[in-house]
């Protein structure tokens, strides 16, 4: 079985660490170098319900998208809920390591793998990383339908393949307009209006759009918006991210047992439709 420092080398190869944001909170929250890994669970968040989950799947490494601390602290006291979940993994010897920006801007990344599921051809990045030569990395991706879908349709499609949450997909923009292009970001996505404009592309799909900025965006053209939940636009990631450290592990002969975790941790549980509001 490989140690967790070993583990750990291979996830900062696939989402280095020096490429998130210099506001983010990435890498090993906790966790000994030298204990043996052989079960891996990735998840979207790093909350205690997450944590229980890892414990009965008697899991070594929890792996997240989500930071636990992203603005820091002073206590990690078991009385506050993030602290109960550091207490949580020490007792239990589970590490928790974080990839979140650095996973953003990956080649493959988040925004990757939300494409594949919503079944896109990824053309190029939405905002290129300018330390790449290939323009591969960067936020978002411009992509591409297999074939034109309507509005109405290509939100249907979302709300399929997406995981199931009480948001469901919202829309703006005349539902019979034709699809061909869509920019996608895993995630809250309306600081990259600017550059959706300059892509120009039919639709963007992301998470968390705020009241102005979507009006706003809205009034420059009639770019439709989807906006789905933030946690379900992001959990395609786990999958792509389990499969990669599945390959890792068969290439060094680790033998890693890597789980998905399908727990729905957004939020927000329940929807209630206003009478007579628009479908």
């Amino acid at each position: 079985m490989p140690r967790l420092s070993e583990v750990i080398a291979a996830l900062d190869a696939l989402w280095p660490p020096a490429s998130a944001e210099d506001w983010d909170a990435v890498g090993t929250v906790c966790g000994d170098p030298d204990q043996e890994v052989s079960r891996v669970l990735f998840a979207v968040d790093p909350v205690q319900e997450i944590v229980d989950e890892a414990m009965k799947l008697d899991a070594d490494l929890l792996v997240t998208h989500h930071p636990l601390y992203l603005r820091g602290t002073t206590t990690v006291a078991a009385s506050t809920f993030k602290g109960r979940v550091v207490h949580t993994l020490i007792k239990s010897d589970i590490a928790l390591h974080v990839a979140h920006t650095n996973a953003d801007r990956a080649d493959p990344g988040v925004s990757d793998a939300l494409a594949g599921a919503l079944d896109l051809r990824v053309v190029r990045p939405l905002v290129p990383d300018p330390t790449d030569a290939d323009g591969r990395r960067g936020l978002g991706r411009v992509c591409e339908l297999d074939h034109p879908l309507t509005v109405r349709e290509f939100a249907a499609r979302a709300a399929e393949r997406l995981p199931a949450t009480a948001q469901g997909i919202r829309v703006a923009g005349d539902p019979e307009a034709m699809v061909r292009t869509v920019a996608v970001s895993g995630g809250s996505g309306d600081s990259l209006f600017a550059d959706v404009r300059a892509a120009g592309v039919d639709a963007f799909l992301t998470a968390d759009l705020r009241h102005h900025p979507a009006s706003e965006a809205r009034a420059h053209s009639p770019l439709a918006l989807l906006d789905a939940a933030h946690w379900a636009t992001e959990w395609p990631w786990c999958e792509l991210a389990a499969a990669q450290l599945d390959e890792i592990s068969d290439r060094h002969g680790w033998d890693l047992r890597v789980h998905v975790s399908k727990t729905v941790t957004d939020p927000w549980n329940s929807h209630s439709p206003s009478p007579g509001a628009p479908n």
